[in-house]
């Protein structure tokens, strides 16, 4: 490496002074932007978790038959749907969750098992894209401004016809979930068929509808579907504002750190420099005597 003269070294601090306010403004934006889905991530959870308790406990209770979505079979084939981010300089929140799933791809293939992917933002479907990975479908910029509702939808009708077609046997669900306001981890889960409670008889709810039970599981089906899929995308939206808040935040800690290493090479430099020219003129004043 050459030796940088302090102009250089100045020039260099003041290039980490500009990335330094960069990197400080998307923490800010990105912790604004980590409120606002937190709190709707939260205020989703209850209902989401009711309706979850709601359908499973249904299982528990009625005739495998009633719904090919209730029913189990030998797994030879299945889906993954993976959530990832539209963007990145979030840390490792993408490539911690794509190896999670060339892992389970991995083992899934060992036991005989194919997987199938579908893809739920740009980062995975650019990842899996440019390798040889058997993709149903993609989704890119999903989460640039709200989250697109119309996608949830597709996944959700997509997923069902094919394990109603038998095209899968089961169906995965693989997200970045918020465990705490200040923690997250891929969590997998399995999103088809729907698992059943194992609950002794005197423990499982009673209700009580007016409309004929086909059309009810039918209804509740749909939507446990695509209320699922729209709760893995808020926890994964709410994950990645918080993942790239903490990189934003890092990277404005290092450029501190950077500008007082640079700031002493800087003032060691410049000060050999002054040294250099007295020397100089001394040199010069002896030579002229």
């Amino acid at each position: 490496m050459p030796k940088l003269s302090p102009r250089d070294i100045r020039r260099k601090i003041q290039g980490i002074r500009n990335t330094k306010r960069i990197t400080n403004a998307m923490k800010v934006v990105s912790a604004a932007k980590l409120r606002k889905a937190q709190e709707l991530l939260f205020s989703s959870r209850p209902y989401s978790d009711r309706l979850y308790e709601v359908i499973r406990n249904l299982a528990s209770h009625i005739d495998q038959n009633v719904h090919p979505l209730f029913q189990a079979r030998e797994e030879r084939s299945c889906d993954l749907i993976l959530i990832t981010a539209d963007r990145g300089l979030a840390g490792a929140f993408n490539s911690n969750i794509i190896k999670q799933a060339e892992e389970f791809i991995k083992d899934k293939s060992f036991k005989g098992i194919k997987v199938n992917l579908i893809l739920i933002g740009r980062k995975g479907v650019q990842y899996f894209s440019r390798r040889e990975y058997p993709i149903i479908k993609g989704y890119d910029e999903v989460f640039r401004k709200e989250i697109n509702f119309e996608v949830v939808k597709d996944v959700g009708n997509l997923v069902r016809e094919r394990y109603i077609n038998r095209e899968t046997d089961r169906v995965y669900l693989l997200v970045n979930e918020m465990k705490t306001r200040v923690q997250y981890r891929p969590t997998l889960r399995t999103f088809l068929p729907v698992e059943a409670i194992q609950t002794e008889e005197k423990d499982y709810a009673v209700y009580e509808f007016e409309v004929s039970r086909e059309e009810f599981v039918n209804k509740l089906i749909n939507l446990y579907l695509n209320f699922q899929l729209y709760r893995a995308m808020l926890e994964s939206n709410a994950a990645e504002h918080f993942a790239r808040m903490t990189a934003m935040d890092n990277a404005t800690r290092n450029a501190d750190e950077l500008i007082r290493t640079w700031t002493l090479i800087f003032n060691k430099a410049r000060q050999e420099s002054i040294t250099y020219e007295l020397v100089d003129i001394v040199n010069a004043v002896e030579a002229m005597k």
